[in-house]
């Protein structure tokens, strides 16, 4: 009897190591997938405003808020908001990319030249502009359906006057438009994490303050991974990352 126990016990024990060796391998396939697909992001190449092709895998580690724009748009004046956001945040990782498109309203005529001048001349901008793009249908960036793929349309602020308008323009046409992930209008903004996991997407009518405060948080998250030789420095508000170049441990934000 006694032997008969134990061996039934030892079974018990060995069945137990496989279900955890088996719950590990799932975690870890499942993590693997998830990894894989946020580093998804990176695999599209896109071409600036110089003809030059550009690998989206030159941004990884970058927090990247992904814009389309147009010049002609009641929205425009937002590219005054988004160099103020390139502005703040570009030294602590923060990149902008601007990618003009001309399949809402006709509002971004001209070439990617004439839009890149009229941009620096009206509104200053030094984030990286790219070549026109179509965002929607058959000839839209693979770029673009990736990235609505991950963040399908989540509404507009009906609480804005403009959002309220774009909703009843849209309903007019179309009463079930919302279950499409299509991009509805000129300025819509998608923001990336640095590990290339689309986080977020924001219609033209959100507010530039819930942006900037999502921007803030990703930016702030974490100190530095433990892989990396990031150094950090103490503030009177806590430590945030600084420059490799300074003479101080990584530590954790208070």
């Amino acid at each position: 009897m006694t032997f008969l126990f134990n061996f039934a016990a030892y079974d018990t024990q060995k069945t137990n190591k496989l279900m955890k060796k088996t719950l590990l391998l799932c975690m870890l396939t499942a993590f693997l997938s998830l990894t894989g697909k946020a580093q998804a992001i990176y695999n599209y190449q896109v071409t600036n405003d110089e003809g030059k092709q550009v690998q989206l895998s030159q941004y990884k580690g970058k927090v990247l808020l992904i814009v389309n724009t147009a010049t002609r748009c009641g929205f425009t004046p937002q590219y005054t908001e988004l160099e103020a956001l390139y502005e703040k945040y570009r030294e602590q990782g923060l990149e902008v990319l601007d990618f003009p498109c001309n399949q809402f309203g006709e509002q971004a005529p001209g070439s990617i030249e004439e839009i890149h001048q009229f941009c620096t001349a009206n509104f200053d901008i030094h984030f990286p502009q790219f070549d026109k793009i179509e965002v929607n249908g058959p000839n839209e960036h693979p770029l673009y359906t990736y990235l609505k793929a991950q963040k399908p349309f989540g509404g507009f602020d009906l609480n804005d006057k403009a959002g309220k308008l774009l909703d009843d323009m849209f309903k007019k046409n179309d009463p079930n438009y919302a279950q499409s992930p299509s991009i509805k209008w000129n300025f819509t903004k998608f923001l990336v994490a640095q590990d290339g996991t689309v986080v977020k997407r924001y219609e033209p009518t959100d507010k530039i303050a819930v942006i900037d405060a999502d921007i803030n948080a990703l930016l702030n998250k974490k100190c530095c991974k433990k892989s990396e030789e990031m150094k950090c420095c103490k503030k009177s508000e806590g430590t945030k990352c600084c420059k490799k170049s300074e003479d101080t441990k990584c530590c954790k934000k208070n």
